[in-house]
């Protein structure tokens, strides 16, 4: 909603903007693994606060930008404290504070900041319309600065034991063992297979979705749709999204999760196919469906995944490597599609292009190894039961 009247107004070019974003967002990327280590070396309660001073601050700096390079730095900062490292602190607490039902936490957190971000555009039209951009810029970094710092410091606590309970919200009973937070380091967890199949599937959702729908509008006007129905597919795009975000929090928590990231991969393929033969009508509906499943599963499925295989000791390094990774391909698939569309103006090539990576990892899925578990510890009043 900014890029158009800010290229306007700074008399920037559009590829001068995207260039600064694609900079922006490398540089952020680059951030996630330090900001995964500050979470568990300082706490998240601290650590957000931090995160949401920088984010406002960045925001409101936003509004008094008048040249490319100030631009830049301005995508630099929001795109390592807002997308990177806010949602990597969001999604980390609930991941500590939750283990028998991490999965179904995970999915209302992740849906109702997917439905927050989608009904954002509809608000920034509007206010950029009546207020101008620069204004827009400060009002959303003081809301950040308003909303989010209260909540870090007198809402949140780093663990449960700081207020003398177990995850899942179980009060400790006098004389029970306290519950002892554990995990593998980041490098353990790095050099296993399962790592890196997880993190290869939910960068190929972030590098082939934020590429569809930076082009999105031109893609399907190519394929015959008008531009109000290319712009209304994010709506089933949204709803599928939502949907297997809630879905896959319900699931994570009962089935292999070797099975509902296969799942995930053969919706993302099923998109990019589906994409070099769409038409208006069904088939378009069915392309923003299996996109939006694709990635909102996704996303859903490494959040939950991980503390259960990894633990929650050293989770902000290790989801910080992964956020890193997950960003920082984000920022090619848009260039990728725009180069190979340049070149043989089609996106067809780039669609087929795209289809042996999710292929890939979907098979490579069922065959991986998930690392051994640790048995998640009973509540004090199973622990009870077993004794007598």
């Amino acid at each position: 909603m900014f890029v158009d009247p800010m290229i306007s107004d700074l008399g920037l070019s559009r590829s001068a903007v995207s260039t600064a974003y694609l900079v922006g967002t490398l540089t952020g990327a680059v951030a996630m693994p330090w900001a995964g280590r500050a979470l568990d070396r300082f706490g998240v309660r601290r650590v957000l606060a931090v995160i949401g001073l920088v984010f406002g601050a960045a925001l409101c700096a936003m509004a008094a930008v008048s040249s490319i390079v100030g631009l830049t730095i301005g995508f630099v900062a929001i795109r390592m404290a807002g997308q990177g490292a806010l949602g990597l602190a969001a999604t980390t607490v609930v991941a500590l504070w939750f283990e028998r039902r991490r999965g179904t936490a995970l999915g209302l957190v992740s849906a109702i900041g997917a439905a927050a971000i989608s009904s954002a555009p509809l608000l920034l039209e509007t206010l950029i319309a009546d207020w101008g951009w620069r204004r827009v810029w400060f009002a959303e970094g003081v809301v950040v600065l308003v909303v989010v710092l209260p909540v870090a410091w007198f809402a949140l606590r780093d663990r449960p034991a700081d207020l003398g309970q177990r995850p899942d919200g179980t009060v400790r009973d006098i004389g029970s063992p306290p519950h002892i937070a554990w995990g593998v380091t980041r490098a353990v967890a790095l050099r296993t297979p399962f790592f890196w199949v997880v993190t290869g599937g939910i960068s190929a959702c972030g590098l082939f979705g934020t590429a569809v729908n930076f082009h999105q509008v031109s893609l399907l006007t190519e394929r015959g749709l008008t531009a109000t129905a290319a712009a209304a597919n994010f709506l089933p795009q949204t709803a599928a999204s939502l949907v297997a975000t809630l879905v896959m929090g319900l699931l994570v928590d009962r089935v292999d999760s070797r099975v509902l990231m296969t799942a995930s991969m053969a919706a993302l393929l099923g998109a990019l196919l589906l994409g070099t033969a769409i038409a208006p009508g069904l088939s378009a509906v069915l392309f923003g469906l299996l996109l939006g499943a694709g990635s909102g599963g996704m996303r859903t499925l490494e959040a939950a995944t991980f503390p259960r295989y990894f633990g929650t000791l050293h989770l902000g390094g290790i989801r910080g490597t992964v956020t890193a990774i997950n960003v920082g391909a984000t920022a090619f698939g848009p260039l990728m599609f725009a180069l190979l569309h340049d070149l043989t103006g089609s996106y067809t090539p780039a669609l087929l292009a795209s289809l042996p990576l999710p292929l890939v990892l979907g098979v490579a899925a069922l065959f991986v190894r998930p690392p051994a578990v640790r048995p998640i510890e009973p509540a004090p009043m199973e622990a009870a039961a077993k004794q007598l």
